[in-house]
């Protein structure tokens, strides 16, 4: 296909959903009062605590009759824009490979993107585990246990659950194996998305939403920044500005592929005009190897 060799990495709330898929749940279950009576028992700080927090507060919910059911309507009115939409459907019919990489949950992101037709679309969803149990109780748990061990990143955007540079790091050593060279492209908004913008070479490109805390990072540490960086604000720029860097990477990979075949062009004529030796009789030639039976 004709992008085969493009590689769109996208972070999912206030991406994806514009809107923060744990505010939407709790503020569309009319869950408020719950969350202020459980905010004085939150641990450690409030990076730390997010989703401990959320466990508690769907244990809490799934104690007073809310079902996985109204949990999943809730998600199915999430905010997405209806060209967001049909931008991931076209990259994925272009032959794209998409992945995300979130700091939310499988629950969450698996059921709006099957509610959207869009779960097909993507190779691979890197994010914080969410199950139904055997009680029909939503549990949510960190992509990395913080309580027993450090993912390792000391990047002070990297919440303690999740270092998305982490995850990009092992995309990147797998797509390095494949045959065909890849060209990323990495779409996010949120302070947890700068650690995979300065992990980004020289060749892809960080498609950061402007006026959120990525942009003012990368704004202020343009250095660090391989990358090219081409920002977006809503649902209508998010798709311009994908698809003019996947038909941009798709001519230069046109353009490269055209110059090889050019080269190998011209050795063939070379070969051409090469004189060959004199054969003055069979011995000039390489005699066959027997086959043996």
């Amino acid at each position: 296909m004709a992008a085969a060799g493009i590689v769109v990495i996208f972070d999912f709330d206030k991406t994806i959903i514009d809107c923060d898929s744990d505010n939407w749940v709790v503020d569309e279950l009319g869950a408020t009062e719950l969350f202020n009576q459980l905010l004085p028992t939150m641990p450690w700080n409030s990076l730390m605590a997010r989703l401990w927090f959320l466990d508690r507060m769907m244990k809490e919910l799934h104690s007073q009759g809310i079902r996985i059911e109204d949990i999943a309507t809730v998600l199915k009115r999430s905010p997405i824009h209806p060209r967001i939409i049909e931008a991931i459907k076209s990259a994925h019919a272009l032959g794209c490979d998409l992945k995300i990489v979130s700091d939310a949950n499988t629950f969450f992101i698996e059921t709006i993107l099957e509610h959207h037709g869009l779960k097909e679309c993507f190779s691979e969803i890197n994010t914080n585990p969410g199950f139904v149990d055997e009680q029909g109780r939503l549990r949510i748990f960190p992509h990395d246990d913080f309580t027993k061990s450090s993912h390792g990143c000391q990047h002070s955007s990297c919440p303690p659950n999740m270092c998305k540079g982490i995850v990009i790091e092992r995309i990147q050593a797998s797509l390095s194996m494949e045959d065909q060279k890849k060209t990323i492209i990495y779409l996010g908004d949120g302070l947890g998305d700068f650690c995979p913008t300065l992990k980004l070479g020289d060749g892809d490109y960080v498609m950061p939403r402007k006026g959120f805390p990525v942009w003012d990072l990368i704004c202020n540490n343009r250095k660090l920044v391989n990358a090219e960086i081409c920002e977006w604000s809503d649902g209508e720029e998010f798709e311009n500005v994908l698809f003019h860097l996947i038909s941009r990477i798709i001519s230069i990979d046109r353009n490269n592929t055209s110059a090889k075949m050019g080269q190998l062009y011209s050795v063939d004529c070379k070969l051409e005009t090469m004189p060959l030796p004199v054969a003055t009789g069979h011995e000039a030639f390489p005699q066959a190897l027997p086959v043996l039976h």
